[in-house]
């Protein structure tokens, strides 16, 4: 089953490239749309929220990007 598409294009897209790059996606209801898990299989590995409704979804989408960037464990280029 493919996973729900965020209504907004820029996070979207942001959250597509994770995935390119091995991020798995846990959708979650509440405040946030889901979450963005790392490839480092480990309690140690990097968690990204993604907001249903932020404020400036442009900006979001752009630290979305950063964040998985920063990711500092290996196999995550």
């Amino acid at each position: 089953m493919a996973r729900p598409r965020h209504p907004n294009k820029e996070i979207e897209s942001a959250v597509a490239h994770a995935e390119s790059l091995g991020w798995r996606v846990v959708p979650i209801s509440g405040h946030a749309w889901g979450r963005l898990y790392c490839p480092w299989a480990d309690r140690d590995g990097c968690m990204v929220s993604v907001w249903s409704t932020p404020r400036n979804a442009e900006n979001h989408a752009k630290a979305i990007r950063r964040d998985v960037a920063r990711c500092p464990h290996p196999g995550t280029e």
